[in-house]
Parts: C-alpha cells; structure tokens; sequence
C-alpha cells in the first residue's frame, strides 16, 4: 500500500484563512536573502530556487537568481508550482534532485504550505538548508504544514530582518 498524499484538503487550509497573496519583495529584503545565506556557510554555493506562479514570486525569484549569480554563487535549479495540484511530487523531486547546498523560497503561504508538505514527506529536502522572502515566513503557513516540516527554515522580512522558524513559531532578530 502507497503512503497518502500530504496535500491538505482546501478545508483544512480555510481554518487559517484568509490567506495572503505572496508581496513583492523589497529592496532591503533582497539585500539581506544572500547576505543570510552567506552568514549561514552558503558563500557562492549552489542554490535550487523555488518559486510560486504568481507575479511577486516570479520577480522575486528572477530578482534573487541575478543577485545571487552575481555573488558567484549557482543557481542549481529553478522550479515552479501552482497553489493547487494535485500532489506537487514533481516538482519537489526537481526542486531536490540536483542536491544544491541550500533552497530559496519565493511564494504566497498557502501554496508553500502545500509544497513544503510534500518536500519533508516525500524527499530529502531539509528546512535547516532552506531560506525564504517574507511571504514564506507567515505563522499560519507553519501552523497549517504541521508538527517539525518547517522547524529550522529561515528568511528575511521586507525590513530586512532574518526570521526563523522554531518549535513552530516565527521568530524575528537582526542577525542570523
């Protein structure tokens, strides 16, 4: 018998509605997601890059891999979805498949609830290796993903503050 599907039903995700749409990036925001990466051992590494199909996550995306390119580091992968699918299992394995040093995510919550499901279920994508904008860093996504499938992952606000995710909460500093 095959494992079920991570997939939330879409009433399990009203409970935390409504969700926000994915907000496009700011400036500072930009300027600290390499700098993040940086400070946590990612120095020009390779980097998959995740990203919803909505315009904020697109340009966030593109804005990231021209960033982080021209820091000298690589873009292993580049991988989109869409907030509904059916299972999201091919785009994770080809979000997991090069095994880049790390992940950055761009994407409204709600369908990065449902891709970050299946990545922890389904792959062997790490949260502790995974960076995100603002919109992946919102408390209900990692209510709604469930016990320990976000713990470790980090990001940067649109002020340019770093959040990480642990025990289940989002938590705000200034340094890494």
């Amino acid at each position: 018998m095959s494992e079920p599907s991570p997939r939330l039903a879409p009433a399990a995700l009203s409970d935390y509605a409504p969700w926000p749409a994915a907000r496009p990036h700011t400036d500072r925001e930009l300027a600290r997601l390499p700098a993040l990466l940086e400070a946590c051992g990612f120095r020009g590494g390779s980097v998959a890059l995740g990203h919803g199909r909505d315009a904020a996550s697109r340009d966030a995306a593109a804005a990231f891999a021209d960033a982080w390119r021209g820091s000298g580091g690589r873009i292993a992968a580049v991988v989109d979805w869409p907030e509904d699918a059916a299972s999201w299992l091919r785009q994770a394995r080809r979000l997991t498949r090069p095994e880049p040093d790390a992940w950055v995510v761009a994407a409204a919550p709600a369908g990065w609830v449902q891709m970050s499901r299946r990545l922890r279920h389904s792959t062997d994508w790490d949260p502790r290796r995974t960076f995100g904008f603002a919109s992946t860093g919102d408390s209900r996504a990692v209510t709604a993903a469930g016990p320990g499938v976000l713990d470790g992952m980090r990001g940067v606000t649109g002020d340019g503050r770093v959040w990480t995710v642990r025990r289940g909460w989002v938590v705000e500093s200034d340094g890494a």
